[in-house]
């Protein structure tokens, strides 16, 4: 590698540079990912498998909750009864309001 005067170099030519060796570093470590990954996939397939049969399906997210519980004037605010109370459930039980009282009917 040759050596560069640092101090001759005017802010530009720094920030040029810069912005070269962020791309070159990019460049090489996606580079030795696909590197890696490939080597990963050429052992797992030695043994017979694939990635996805050692890593496991991928995770799904659990369904949303149906809503158990209804604002007595409008049935368009539900609550499941998960996680934190809405403010209308909050609201009808410091009125005196039971959850039972806001339950949907089935």
């Amino acid at each position: 590698m040759t050596d560069i005067d640092w101090d001759a170099l005017s802010l530009e030519e720094l920030k040029q540079i810069q912005k070269q060796a962020e791309k070159a570093i990019a460049s090489f470590e996606a580079r030795r990912r696909k590197e890696a990954l490939a080597a990963v996939e050429a052992a797992a397939a030695e043994m017979g498998f694939t990635l996805n049969d050692l890593m496991g399906a991928p995770k799904t997210r659990a369904s949303k909750a149906a809503p158990k519980y209804a604002h007595p004037e409008n049935p368009a605010l539900t609550w499941s009864g998960r996680g934190r109370q809405p403010n209308w459930v909050k609201a009808a039980l410091e009125n005196g309001s039971t959850l039972d009282d806001l339950l949907i009917a089935k």
